[in-house]
């Protein structure tokens, strides 16, 4: 198995229902170490150049609109596979869609107000990663 970053946000609506202990812990608990991590309140202009990827889709209006309403915490996970470790833990977009004891099955409300967001390639990771931190900002770390 590879060692691996991802991404991982935890969205305003999980931050201000005060649930970044509950989904932090989550992670730890599945073998993910915080390497970086970051409070951010992004400007529509910074929210619409990371979420570029969905420009063209109904819900960017939406999803823009969310993501600059309050902060969220922004942190780079790593572990063995890291990414679908991630998902994994995440569950699918779509809240009714999620199994409970996912974190988006527990907490999300709608698709396009979910509680997470993480890193869906490799490629993606490195990508979204270089968009919140420099390489100056993580920290490996040994279990």
């Amino acid at each position: 198995m590879a060692v691996e970053r991802t991404l991982s946000i935890i969205k305003p609506g999980a931050v201000a229902k005060n649930l970044i202990g509950n989904i932090i812990n989550r992670f730890e608990e599945h073998g993910l170490r915080i390497i970086a991590a970051r409070m951010i309140h992004l400007t529509q202009e910074q929210a619409q150049a990371f979420y570029a990827i969905h420009r063209e889709r109904p819900f960017f209006p939406e999803l823009v609109a969310y993501m600059t309403e309050s902060p969220f915490i922004a942190l780079v996970l790593e572990g063995e596979n890291a990414i679908a470790r991630n998902r994994e833990l995440m569950g699918p977009t779509d809240p009714s869609k999620a199994a409970p004891g996912t974190i988006r099955g527990d907490f999300g409300k709608s698709i396009t107000r979910n509680t997470v967001h993480g890193s869906d390639a490799p490629e993606t990771a490195v990508t979204e990663i270089a968009f919140f931190f420099s390489h100056v900002d993580l920290f490996p770390r040994a279990r």
